[in-house]
C-alpha cells in the first residue's frame, strides 16, 4: 500500500509512486469517491509509448467515464490485471491494490514540477 503523504498527484487527479525509473501511477481516493462505484477499467496495452498528458486509459463508473493521463513519459511496463475482474479494487484501495498501470520513464522525462504533493493537491482539490 501507498502513503499518499509520499505520492504527488495530477491536476487531473491521478497519483504517482516513483521507484527510480519505474513509477507506479492510480487515481486518487478523491476522484474514485467522485466517479462512484466503478464497473470497468480500460488498461493501456503493455510496450505503448505514452507521452505526457495523454490519456491512456479509461475507468467506467455508475455515474460517468473518464480518461486516465500520462503524469508522465515513457513506455507502459505494467498493468493492474486484478482490475479486470474486479474493478472495485480501486474504490476499495485507490492507494493499494486499485493501482492502475507502471510506467517505465525515461531519463529526461523525470518527474516533472507540475506534479502536486498531497498537501497540495489535498487544498487545491478536496478541502
Amino acid at each position: 500500500m501507498f502513503d499518499p503523504k509520499d505520492l504527488k498527484f495530477t491536476q487531473s487527479h491521478e497519483w504517482i509512486s516513483a521507484d527510480d525509473s519505474l513509477v507506479t501511477v492510480g487515481i486518487s481516493d478523491h476522484a474514485q469517491d467522485l466517479l462512484g462505484d466503478i464497473v470497468f477499467i480500460e488498461l493501456p496495452e503493455i510496450g505503448r509509448s505514452v507521452s505526457v498528458g495523454e490519456a491512456v486509459a479509461v475507468v467506467e463508473s455508475v455515474k460517468a467515464a473518464s480518461d486516465i493521463y500520462a503524469p508522465l513519459g515513457g513506455t507502459i511496463e505494467a498493468v493492474n490485471e486484478a482490475l479486470d475482474t474486479d474493478p472495485t479494487l480501486v474504490n476499495a484501495s485507490a492507494y493499494g491494490s486499485g493501482w492502475l498501470f507502471k510506467i517505465r520513464i525515461e531519463s529526461a522525462d523525470a518527474p516533472s514540477d507540475s506534479l502536486m504533493d498531497y498537501k497540495t493537491y489535498q487544498s487545491d482539490f478536496v478541502e
